[in-house]
């Protein structure tokens, strides 16, 4: 016979996940403190989230505590989602290289002159890091003479060639001139607000979102923000070139960074479900997540609901099947609270 939660059972297992976080969301935390194999961060979760080493910064040489400080507030992708204890792992690196990458594509586009510090003289030139990124000047394309003596110093440079899918940074300190861009990034945010809705092409597609020229400026599109409907890679919505309409729902003027919405231009799936789903319903839905306390299951286009661990496990032990992800499931729901976007299911 299936049991059904009581209110205060269901709460305490809805308190354990909180649906504000997922896999791919890139996420603000502040920088707590640290430990032998990397940093602890607070992300506004239930646990403390944790950014291992490998993925605290671009150079390993840098000391960990000079790139995330203590007490200062990061941009962090997430990674995994909780482990046993409930913590969220996170990548500094992954967010800080993916935003250098973009930056780099758009200063080669303007043409604009780089800095960048001499990392090492390896055969046929000298490898550079501009920005976080390394890149390669070819011994053609050197004014100094000297390279030997050259490790160490900063440089001007013009960008050649870059692809950040293939690793392929290769400079100019020989092409180095001033120019001038046509209108300044300011000009350009002066023109934005907050729920403008904008045009753009998807110009690279990251893990955590994609960005999206909207007129000679990239804005950031998370992942979260792609659709209503749970999407595992931005890849799978979206490809290069596409041309989309946008919502602008963020603007950091010191930054000069935008964040972009398209789920937002969808009518949102919880209103319509409210008014055609109930307590008690039977509903067949198709199982999209499976966590350690329990499985999401989408019930409506768009609506996901928790079926909770002990309801599946009962499940496949009286029926001797392994439910996966992508199977489809019979199912009631057994409390329904649209206000909060919470449902709670039980298996038939």
């Amino acid at each position: 016979m299936t049991k059904f939660l009581t209110d205060e059972e269901f709460d305490a297992l809805i308190a354990k996940y909180d649906y504000k976080f997922q896999k791919g969301d890139l996420v603000r935390g502040m920088v707590c403190g640290y430990d032998s194999d990397g940093v602890i961060v607070d992300i506004g979760a239930k646990t403390s989230a944790y950014c291992p080493l490998r993925e605290a910064r671009i150079d390993n040489s840098e000391p960990v505590e000079n790139v995330l400080k203590k007490n200062e507030v990061y941009e962090f992708l997430i990674i995994k989602e909780e482990d046993s204890e409930g913590r969220f792992m996170l990548s500094y690196k992954k967010v800080a290289l993916a935003y250098a990458w973009k930056e780099l594509e758009e200063l080669k586009a303007q043409d604009a002159t780089v800095e960048g510090t001499v990392a090492a003289v390896v055969r046929g030139g000298v490898l550079v890091d501009v920005k976080g990124v390394r890149g390669f000047i070819p011994s053609s394309h050197l004014r100094a003479k000297d390279i030997d003596n050259i490790i160490g110093q900063t440089i001007e440079m013009k960008i050649l060639t870059l692809d950040s899918h293939q690793n392929n940074f290769i400079l100019s300190n020989k092409k180095v001139y001033t120019d001038s861009a046509d209108e300044s990034k300011e000009a350009m945010f002066s023109k934005l607000e907050v729920g403008q809705v904008v045009k753009g092409e998807v110009v690279r597609i990251t893990d955590f979102g994609a960005f999206i020229d909207i007129g000679g400026m990239d804005g950031l599109l998370p992942l979260s923000q792609m659709s209503w409907r749970w999407v595992d890679h931005p890849s799978d919505i979206l490809k290069i070139a596409d041309t989309i309409n946008v919502e602008i729902i963020g603007i950091d003027n010191d930054k000069q960074r935008v964040s972009l919405s398209l789920k937002n231009l969808e009518a949102d799936p919880w209103n319509e479900a409210k008014d055609k789903l109930k307590e008690g319903d039977k509903v067949e839905g198709l199982v999209t997540r499976i966590k350690n306390f329990g499985a999401f299951v989408e019930v409506f286009p768009g609506v996901e609901a928790l079926l909770p661990m002990n309801e599946l496990s009962e499940y496949q032990s009286n029926k001797g099947v392994v439910i996966n992800v992508g199977d489809k499931v019979n199912t009631t729901i057994i409390k329904f609270q649209p206000e909060d976007r919470r449902i709670s299911l039980s298996l038939e």
